[in-house]
């Protein structure tokens, strides 16, 4: 299936002139300085060198480019028989391609190809010789572990897949580049091993792809929704992360990672629920810990989202829940306090996103004076003076830690906890369970390509359920290996 996008130039050919297809390339690139052609003669027939500025590297273009063609000399030969002589018996790069178009000559001369022109020939060859700038190989910022590996994904496809390859050398993990973006033309790459990847799903997925209409793709998320059905969700079915080690156990499992150049964050089709509360430090220990681990993350979720609100509810809608000392203390407490409760309780939420998004959007070393300003002036001052009762505080600050726990979940959380706040300030006990049934109503409503994101909740799995509900060994976990296509619905 051809996948490259369609542009106006795409289908123009090459001629055999020389000098016509420079000019015509300058009028396609609207006489651009980064891009350079470089004259010369090889054989006695007129050639040109183009690349763009940059995107090379010039030790390498000269070694294996600029000498060899420099040194080569043939008598009597035609400007056809001069490129089919390189292209079938010179080793000039790793990777050489023939060009018979203008659109694949400049995607590729963009994407740091050097083009070798001869006059008289109506194609060119393409030399991979890149060599541009990238951010090095360094631990990933937004997911931490303690015994995993300390190694990120960066900005460059290339060396994302290299980091896969390294991890995983089996041949049936295979790479297929794609081309998006009329007008940014960013390399795509799909990941998946043929012999676990669902075929129906592989077709549907590069559907989708395929069906990507943006001039320019310059983050995951500008692929994302394109992946994911367009009814209004509330979890992604679409994953994401920067450990290739992750990258490479979903692969294992017949899902498909998509890279694309320019982002560290690789997205993982489909995504299960449960994915969310798994981290790689929970196979690095005894399973009886990561156990633990994992229902304290079950819990610090329903915290994190419904404790302030329980807390709301009860003592507007239900105070006969509490016991005499616990219902005498919080009287006290909010005794002088100017406002409601849950006046109180959403401006606490509201200053804290604030603030957290003050802290995340300042350079690192201003951010720090954020949480001095939070903690200590901000907190302190507005406890002192009975704006905020120290029980609403100190329930606020408990479920917000609770928010740590799950990066993945974070943005899920934060409007959760508010819309839990409201529906239990306003309806008590009622609301919030309301509320409850539409969110799990919505997430076991929430597939793509027919794959549930609550699997293996429902539909029920008890053998899929000993990495879900405990982690067993890696005995037990060998002895029947869980992969994707068992979620999958029948059609």
């Amino acid at each position: 299936m051809n996948l490259n996008i369609p542009f106006e130039f795409q289908n123009e050919k090459l001629i055999s002139n020389l000098e016509q297809n420079i000019d015509r390339l300058k009028e396609l690139c609207s006489n651009s300085s980064d891009l350079l052609v470089a004259n010369v003669k090889v054989s006695n027939i007129d050639c040109a060198l183009i690349f763009t500025d940059g995107m090379i590297s010039t030790q390498t273009i000269t070694n294996l480019v600029f000498l060899p063609l420099n040194e080569l000399h043939l008598e009597n030969i035609s400007a056809v028989k001069l490129i089919d002589y390189i292209y079938n018996n010179k080793l000039l790069s790793t990777e050489t391609k023939q060009v018979n178009d203008f659109g694949t000559l400049i995607r590729m001369t963009n994407s740091g190809f050097a083009i070798l022109l001869a006059n008289g020939c109506n194609y060119a060859l393409a030399f991979g010789v890149q060599g541009y700038n990238s951010r090095s190989i360094n631990e990933p910022s937004s997911e931490q572990n303690i015994m995993g590996s300390h190694e990120g994904f960066v900005e460059n496809v290339r060396v994302n897949m290299s980091l896969i390859r390294r991890r995983m050398k089996s041949p049936t993990v295979k790479f297929e580049m794609i081309t998006r973006g009329t007008k940014s033309y960013t390399d795509i790459c799909l990941c998946y091993m043929v012999d676990r990847v669902s075929q129906d799903l592989l077709n549907r997925v590069k559907e989708s792809l395929k069906n990507i209409d943006a001039e320019t793709i310059l983050l995951s998320g500008y692929v994302q929704p394109f992946l994911e059905s367009p009814k209004a969700r509330i979890f992604d079915s679409v994953g994401y992360t920067e450990r290739p080690d992750v990258i490479c156990s979903k692969v294992l499992e017949g899902r498909i990672a998509v890279l694309i150049d320019g982002t560290p964050f690789v997205l993982i089709v489909p995504k299960l629920l449960n994915d969310s509360f798994q981290t790689i430090d929970d196979y690095s220990g005894k399973p009886f810990y990561a156990t633990f681990i994992r229902w304290l993350k079950y819990i610090s979720f329903i915290l994190a989202i419904a404790l302030l609100a329980f807390y709301v509810a009860i003592s507007l809608h239900n105070p006969e829940l509490l016991n005499r000392e616990l219902l005498i203390l919080l009287a006290e407490a909010e005794l002088n306090a100017p406002f409601s409760i849950l006046i109180e309780a959403f401006g606490v939420l509201l200053v804290y996103e604030i603030i957290k998004e003050a802290g995340l959007r300042l350079p690192k070393a201003v951010g720090g004076a954020v949480s001095i300003v939070a903690g200590l002036i901000i907190g302190d001052c507005a406890v002192s003076s009975g704006l905020i009762s120290n029980p609403l505080l100190t329930v606020s600050a408990i479920s917000v830690v609770c928010g740590f726990t799950l990066p993945d979940l974070s943005r899920q959380i934060s409007v959760l906890r508010l819309c839990y706040l409201i529906v239990g300030g306003i309806f008590g006990l009622f609301g919030i369970g309301l509320l409850t049934m539409i969110i799990i109503f919505n997430a076991c409503d929430t597939q793509d390509y027919g794959f549930p994101f609550t699997f293996p909740l429902t539909p029920f799995s008890k053998e899929s359920m000993r990495d879900v509900a405990t982690r067993v060994s890696f005995r037990k976990m060998q002895s029947g290996g869980f992969t994707i296509n068992s979620s999958k619905h029948k059609d």
